[in-house]
């Protein structure tokens, strides 16, 4: 790893998040912004509390700031889950390797 000037590379957050319906057998993609946030850094994503029916299939930096999340319904009714505070982790690689690295 290389040297770190006053640049965190990982961190923890908590963030108020009001989900749109997602439509019947559908998934869609939504995003919301988070200050700091940086296209390049990885994100993983939880949902606090159980909706039938609903996941959340992918989380990506879509620009800076910006989280996007896909949300998937598997349900034969649209989904319109609760607004609530969402943990996201987040990381920032040093560096990353392009093509195929062989084992």
């Amino acid at each position: 790893m290389g040297a770190m000037i006053n640049e965190d590379r990982f961190g923890v957050m908590t963030i108020s998040l009001d989900v749109a319906s997602v439509a019947i057998n559908t998934s869609a993609e939504q995003t919301f912004t988070i200050p700091g946030l940086k296209v390049g850094d990885y994100v993983a994503v939880n949902k606090p509390s159980l909706t039938a029916g609903l996941g959340v299939t992918n989380a990506r930096v879509s620009a800076a700031n910006t989280l996007a999340l896909t949300f998937t319904n598997a349900t034969g009714g649209a989904l319109d889950p609760a607004a609530e505070t969402y943990t996201v982790f987040w990381f920032r690689p040093e560096k990353t390797v392009s093509g195929v690295v062989n084992p």
